[in-house]
């Protein structure tokens, strides 16, 4: 999950559906890379950043999904 977007677009008080209308995209292609399922092109990047106030590398950000069995203790 893009932690750092979904933070950003949270502080910016806009829905998926919000975000996705303003970007002209899909609500559910906006939800995949927020998710970090696509990677969305570099047009898309440059309007989050501008929209956003936050530089594209800091919004692409990658954070790794702990499963279940990561969380089990031994």
């Amino acid at each position: 999950m893009r932690v750092k977007l979904y933070n950003a677009r949270k502080s910016f008080g806009k829905t998926q559906r919000e975000m996705s209308e303003i970007l002209g995209i899909s609500e559910v292609y906006y939800r995949k890379i927020e998710a970090g399922a696509r990677t969305g092109k570099y047009e898309l990047w440059v309007k989050l950043a501008t929209l956003l106030d936050t530089p594209q590398d800091v919004l692409r950000e990658d954070v790794k999904s702990v499963t279940k069995a990561e969380t089990k203790t031994k």
